[in-house]
């Protein structure tokens, strides 16, 4: 942090000259008017992009967690003195790097232990106390990788529009979420993992006490996540120390509705951490916590590259965090009841279904999975030829996956919930430029886990930054426009609807929901193929 504060108080009445040595030699080329703000830890710089929006990048929310910090919760800034000049991105939590050939790469970052720093975002028009919608993004990655900084997830054209939009750094793989009993004798809340949550919560806690002063309303925050990110978002609805920190909820793909994802129970997760221990060799936390991160990173599996290493850690049932599994919290009904979005994209779910290639393999492929159900499986999804067990496999394989977890949160918020609960499917394939092929080569798996994100945010040219790899049209940027009103009319009045998009509330008598693609509009769901694919889930 100190490679960007100016500290000393002799210098605080010239608070754009810089200090020789680690600090920040380089002067706010466009200043913010008003800059600086008096944030809870000390001031802040900005600086306003092109567009007229104001910037302020790499504000640290939380102690860094290293040392005897690591896996602890994360603890309070240590306040400074002078102007922090937060004008750059700050490094992405250590973790794995990400192939160069993969469709959605946009560089390599800084990767640091020390990486719990917000960015905002402020309508060029924003003022202290503005109350304007506060917008906060939460990124995927498997609970593995993932990062703030990355082009698409850039707020610029959301916040030009008259909001607030934040992101943070959260702690992910090992060091973001290894229970260990050592760990959960050391917590007042005999709790261990979850870090990384923990990281969420204290960002929007952050949220809460400042960011009124960049011109946000407090009482008007609207977390939003793709992936993991979108998990995070139903188990931040579930957690009770997330109560009262946001209004609503948007979630991209995924949540812990979905059958495929469980989190284990602390006394397991616990068992995985002294596999953790053993792998590394350390004899006991005090070791494990002095360790080298890159040895942790070793171990950790990580399937972004092959499934190298040897452990999977994940997000646990800590008793804190979370007491119950998401499920049973909404069951019981305490819930942070809040307006939900949820959906999906068209193409996202994978099974042998979806891999089928034959009318052969789709028959052998639904006996496989549902036995004795086969019969009523191939009734609802039928087909007669290889052109047609390639196109039910493929839309069995969503409905059975991504879209039944999606309905699963759906009835598990009107059930015990007085919020509205929203649903979409987002089904645009992206333009791909001829001659790119990348690793996960999009081309021919549709409109992919997570294709959509660009369209709410209006980040498409992230995606040709350094060479043409989609061929943009009018027709996406028209569909970015619209979706991104819909998160806009979502984040001022909880309701997404816009004029160009009429959105009614999904409910168990009438499961509407939206699909955004060449042909947009309000689609009714197949409650038949649901209630199979609910039964099947639980025989």
């Amino acid at each position: 942090m100190l490679f960007r504060l100016l500290a000393v108080a002799a210098l605080a009445a010239l608070p754009c000259l810089a200090l020789p040595g680690p600090a920040r030699a380089q002067v706010v080329a466009t200043p913010i008017p008003g800059d600086p703000v008096a944030t809870d830890s000390g001031a802040v710089a900005g600086k306003v992009l092109g567009s007229g929006v104001k910037a302020w990048f790499g504000i640290p929310y939380a102690a860094a967690p290293v040392g005897d910090l690591r896996w602890r919760p994360p603890q309070p800034v240590a306040a400074w003195q002078g102007v922090y000049h937060a004008d750059r991105m700050a490094p992405e939590c250590i973790q794995v790097l990400r192939r160069h050939n993969l469709n959605n790469y946009f560089g390599e970052e800084a990767t640091s232990e020390d990486c719990l720093y917000m960015n905002v975002w402020a309508a060029p028009d924003a003022k202290p106390d503005a109350r304007l919608p506060v917008v906060v993004w939460i990124y995927g990655g498997g609970f593995t990788i993932g990062s703030s900084g990355m082009a698409v997830y850039g707020g610029e054209n959301v916040a030009r529009h008259g909001v607030i939009f934040a992101s943070f750094n959260y702690r992910v793989g090992i060091l973001g979420n290894l229970a260990h009993p050592e760990l959960t004798a050391e917590s007042p809340h005999h709790a261990s993992g979850n870090y990384g949550f923990l990281d969420q919560v204290a960002a929007l806690q952050w949220v809460q006490h400042n960011i009124a002063k960049f011109g946000g309303d407090p009482a008007n925050v609207t977390i939003v996540g793709q992936s993991a990110g979108a998990m995070s978002v139903s188990a931040l609805e579930a957690s009770p120390l997330a109560h009262g920190l946001f209004q609503r909820g948007l979630a991209m793909s995924l949540s812990m509705f979905d059958d495929r994802f469980h989190f284990a129970p602390l006394a397991e997760a616990e068992q995985t951490g002294l596999e953790v221990q053993k792998a590394l060799g350390a004899a006991s936390l005090a070791e494990l916590r002095q360790v080298q991160a890159n040895k942790i990173l070793d171990v950790q599996r990580d399937c972004q590259l092959g499934c190298a290493g040897t452990i999977s850690v994940w997000p646990d049932i800590d008793g804190w965090f979370l007491p119950a599994s998401v499920p049973a919290i909404f069951a019981a009904g305490k819930q942070n009841d809040v307006a939900t979005v949820s959906g999906f994209t068209s193409d996202e779910s994978f099974n042998d279904l979806r891999n089928a290639g034959s009318l052969a393999a789709y028959t052998e492929a639904a006996h496989t999975l549902y036995g004795a159900q086969a019969d009523r499986f191939l009734a609802l999804f039928p087909a007669h030829s290889d052109a047609e067990a390639k196109r039910m496999g493929l839309l069995a394989a969503r409905e059975a996956l991504a879209e039944a977890g999606t309905r699963n949160w759906a009835l598990a918020q009107t059930a015990t919930g007085k919020a509205p609960f929203y649903m979409y499917m987002f089904s645009r394939v992206h333009p791909f430029a001829p001659a790119v092929r990348f690793f996960d080569n999009p081309q021919s798996i549709g409109a992919y886990h997570g294709a959509d994100i660009p369209y709410w945010f209006g980040t498409l040219d992230a995606f040709n930054m350094f060479r043409t790899t989609r061929n943009w049209t009018d027709v996406d940027r028209d569909l970015s426009q619209r979706m991104m009103d819909s998160l806009l009319a979502f984040a001022r009045t909880g309701d997404p609807a816009s004029a160009a998009t009429p959105w009614p509330r999904w409910t168990d008598a009438q499961e509407n929901y939206v699909e955004f693609g060449d042909h947009s509009g309000v689609r009714q769901e197949d409650t038949a193929a649901m209630a199979f694919f609910a039964q099947a889930a639980h025989d």
